[in-house]
């Protein structure tokens, strides 16, 4: 009886992580929102941010988990963004160090700045609890489009993620 038990949660997780792997959340179709949402961690992040910033899919962005000893000026220069960019459309945050944190950090920075509507960048593996976290931190009158940034995620990432994904839902459903 217990190793039949054992089996069908082996089974249940295996299938989870299956469906985790081959149906990872591709980019966003070209559709307007009012802010974009970066949380730092994963390469292409900033950038596909500064690309929504560029089409004018967005008139501003938080790039979420700034280390807090970079520069407004180092982050420009790293990323070919010009001073008047910097100054009215992008915002360093640097309050987050985690998912929840970054989902806490945006939450008061969309409050604060009046945004009915987001797009949250982030890697495509990454993109399951980062919308989850997002979602519960936001007021359900906010929009979130959700753009993910294809990554070549290797076994062990993705392996991590699948967990620390499960590990975010059932905080979720206990209500931390």
């Amino acid at each position: 009886m217990i190793a039949r038990a054992i089996a069908l949660m082996f089974l249940g997780w295996a299938s989870g992580f299956l469906w985790f792997v081959l149906a990872l959340p591709g980019p966003a179709a070209d559709e307007r929102s009012d802010a974009v949402i970066v949380p730092t961690g994963g390469a292409g992040r900033i950038a596909r941010g500064l690309e929504v910033l560029d089409k004018g899919l967005a008139e501003k962005m938080l790039v979420s988990g700034v280390a807090p000893e970079v520069r407004a000026q180092e982050f420009a220069a790293e990323f070919g963004v010009s001073e008047a960019r910097m100054d009215c459309c992008v915002t360093l945050g640097f309050a987050a160090f985690d998912t929840r944190s970054n989902a806490a950090e945006a939450a008061k920075w969309v409050a604060q700045n009046d945004i009915g509507s987001i797009r949250l960048v982030t890697s495509d593996w990454h993109m399951r609890r980062a919308a989850g976290e997002l979602d519960r931190a936001l007021p359900r009158t906010v929009r979130v489009i959700r753009d993910a940034v294809p990554t070549e995620g290797h076994f062990s990432v993705l392996l991590l993620e699948y967990h620390k994904l499960l590990a975010s839902r059932a905080a979720g459903l206990v209500g931390y």
